[in-house]
């Protein structure tokens, strides 16, 4: 049985893709960042986070396709 914290961090986690996929950078970096304060060693809103701050101070071009493209190694 799925504990009511993880189905809590799963519906975060699931709203904040949406947000991200739709380029809507701050709303989505809420909703991980609610899910890291929920379980702080979730690693996939850890990612999604980072790479929302990201965005949020480079955005994409508008054809952006949702592909993450690492610039560093």
């Amino acid at each position: 049985m799925i504990s009511e914290k993880t189905t809590k961090v799963l519906d975060l986690f699931s709203r904040g893709r949406k947000l991200y996929k739709l380029m809507q950078f701050e709303d989505a970096k809420a909703c991980f960042d609610q899910a890291l304060e929920l379980e702080p060693d979730d690693g996939p809103s850890r990612v999604y986070q980072q790479r929302c701050a990201h965005y949020i101070d480079t955005p994409p071009p508008e054809d952006w396709d949702g592909v993450f493209v690492m610039t560093t190694k």
